[in-house]
């Protein structure tokens, strides 16, 4: 019997993406603590438990994000994406998470969704990443919608068939 092949990586920032920078406030906080949590959409969490991969925190919240986003979204406790304690020399305009997300996926196909993707990210990924990848920028005003979740289920069935 074949090996299946590894499940594809999410790797999910959470400013931007997840606590958007517009104006909608979806739930007022009514205890103490970050007032941006209030921007939340606790229906993204069951949306990318529904997709086809292993979703990792890709953000500065690091372990945080399992304490205090995680629980607000449904989310069970994630891997957490460990940052280097000093930027490599890179190329202009390649953003300081690629290449680190890019060594801890390996091998593995990876959706990446972050506010500050830029097209540099996108060349040297495709250039230097040994498997499929989609860089999905979200537009922070708005935060992860139900059209980028969209984007990224087809493109993890597509990518399950190279």
């Amino acid at each position: 019997m074949p090996i299946p092949p590894p499940r594809p990586v999410l790797f999910l920032d959470v400013d931007g993406p997840l606590i958007p920078f517009g104006e909608t406030v979806r739930e007022p906080l009514t205890h103490g603590g970050n007032p941006l949590l209030g921007r939340l959409d606790p229906t993204v969490g069951a949306s990318l438990l529904a997709l086809p991969c292993d979703l990792v925190w890709a953000t500065t919240w690091q372990h945080e994000a399992n304490d205090t986003i995680a629980p607000r979204l449904g989310l069970p406790r994630l891997p957490v994406m460990d940052w280097p304690e000093a930027d490599p020399p890179a190329p202009r305009g390649l953003h300081w998470k690629t290449r680190p997300l890019s060594e801890w996926a390996g091998h593995r196909p990876f959706v990446w969704l972050d506010d500050e993707i830029g097209a540099m990210d996108r060349l040297w990924i495709e250039s230097a990443h040994p498997a499929p990848a989609l860089l999905l920028r979200v537009d922070p005003a708005k935060g992860l919608t139900e059209e980028d979740v969209m984007v990224v289920g087809e493109w993890l069935r597509r990518s399950s068939h190279r």
